[in-house]
């Protein structure tokens, strides 16, 4: 696997090393030993996810706050998406700013998200399958987020706004300048 450092600290992209013939296709999603060797990478994950999302399908900004604050390792199994983070560490020399990538099931790359990101994805495809490893369990009442719109972080989702699919409780999520973190 090849590790490429983003703009934000601590996020990395990550590459697989991808087997083809005329079979199809192999390759390592996870392997403890190359993350644990891998400097910011030493983690344990406790918690895999999966979502599957239609063409405009916006989920995000999330995050779990406090001590139940996670870390994740994001793919796409299938279909497209433009994956998005926010450094929300107030105390981080990149706090405010944001990385975007697209993922999908053919390029096979990977996003590690350290703990203190806000996350989003954007399906670009119909029935993308979207899986992540966390290193903490899920906690309802630490549940939060950022609305994708926010002004101060001007996102540029590459998608039609008028088109987005939005859950109720995303599109009433606060600006970054309003969360008290």
């Amino acid at each position: 696997m090849t590790v490429a450092t983003t703009n934000i600290t601590d996020c990395y992209l990550i590459t697989p090393k991808v087997f083809r013939d005329e079979r199809g296709t192999f390759f390592e999603s996870y392997n403890e030993r190359a993350f644990m060797a891998t400097p910011g990478l030493s983690v344990s994950f406790v918690q895999d996810n999966h979502s599957i999302s239609n063409t405009g399908v916006l989920r995000g900004l999330h995050f779990q706050s406090g001590k139940y604050a996670q870390a994740k390792l994001v793919r796409v199994v299938r279909g497209e998406v433009l994956d998005v983070v926010v450094d929300i560490r107030k105390n981080s020399p990149t706090f405010g700013a944001h990385f975007k990538v697209r993922l999908s099931g053919q390029n096979h790359r990977m996003l590690f998200i350290p703990k203190g990101l806000a996350h989003g994805f954007l399906s670009l495809t119909d029935d993308t399958v979207f899986i992540y490893k966390c290193d903490a369990y899920y906690n309802k009442e630490a549940e939060a987020g950022i609305i994708y719109s926010d002004p101060d972080l001007n996102i540029d989702w590459e998608y039609p706004t008028e088109k987005l699919i939005l859950s109720k409780k995303d599109r009433e999520l606060p600006p970054l300048k309003d969360l008290a973190i």
